[in-house]
């Protein structure tokens, strides 16, 4: 999917929502474990609920590879299903990878060519080289860990080197890598003051931003600091929604919470 695609997406549905499909077994209604797939049968009743409010989805790849095989079958059914029904929607492998380059080469293949998603975020800390086999890719997004949402992000994140954070050094850095029209980057929700300042440096590009909701993001804040003349955001919300009941109406409940959002979205941008 193109960026201009996914712009279009978004003032289609006057959102820029992305639902992340983060699905704990432990979790989900009981009546779904008579389900031969109950992950796939979660995704599929919450994708079918919400699809005409949201322009993204975001797997968490661990919540897959937690349940081995069964697991990733599970993942691999969800974007078939997505890209089937839904080819419009811009698809999130949230895998956060990162390695030397035919490593990363490898990574890139699996989740671009063998299940078709359309980005995938990535970990910045080895450098280039481990970054840019998933740019080469035409028409797919690397989306690059800058500043996330978790307390852990001050032990390095924020650290200043030589008079400057090392999340604005990362930023700077991967301006001069090749094809970086096709680079995104995550900036947690409950870092909404540092998007002034992430916008100086990275006008244009998306931004992929979770943490709204559960975790405590404001999205009144997000919007005022971070959006562009392109909204240059994707809002992410998991466990708000796609929890937001445990009994047989999960999904009518998860498209209530998908339309709250909604509908504050399409506010800011009226």
């Amino acid at each position: 999917m193109t960026t201009s695609q996914l712009v279009q997406q978004i003032k289609t549905k006057k959102s820029f929502l992305c639902i992340g499909l983060d699905v704990d077994i432990n979790k989900i209604p009981e009546h779904l474990l008579k389900e031969n797939d109950p992950i796939f049968a979660f995704n599929k009743a919450i994708i079918d609920a919400t699809h005409h409010l949201c322009v993204a989805y975001k797997p968490n790849t661990a919540f897959y590879e937690a349940y081995g095989i069964k697991g990733w079958r599970a993942l691999e059914k969800t974007i078939h299903y997505l890209n089937e029904k839904h080819p419009e929607i811009f698809t999130i492998a949230d895998a956060k990878r990162g390695d030397i380059g035919n490593t990363s080469t490898m990574y890139a293949k699996a989740f671009f060519e063998d299940l078709a998603f359309d980005s995938v975020t990535v970990a910045p800390y080895m450098g280039k080289d481990s970054i840019e086999p998933f740019l080469a890719f035409e028409d797919k997004h690397t989306i690059l860990l800058a500043l996330t949402s978790n307390q852990g992000a001050f032990d390095f994140q924020t650290k200043t080197v030589d008079g400057k954070e090392l999340y604005k050094q990362v930023l700077e850095t991967s301006k001069t890598w090749k094809n970086t029209e096709n680079l995104m980057y995550v900036v947690g929700a409950t870092k909404a003051e540092y998007l002034a300042d992430i916008r100086k440096i990275i006008p244009d590009s998306f931004l992929l931003v979770p943490g709204v909701g559960a975790q405590g993001g404001n999205l009144q804040e997000v919007c005022k600091y971070g959006m562009n003349d392109s909204v240059g955001l994707l809002i992410n919300s998991s466990r708000g929604i796609i929890y937001a009941s445990n009994q047989t109406d999960f999904a009518e409940a998860a498209a209530k919470k998908s339309e709250e959002l909604q509908k504050e979205m399409e506010a800011i941008l009226s």
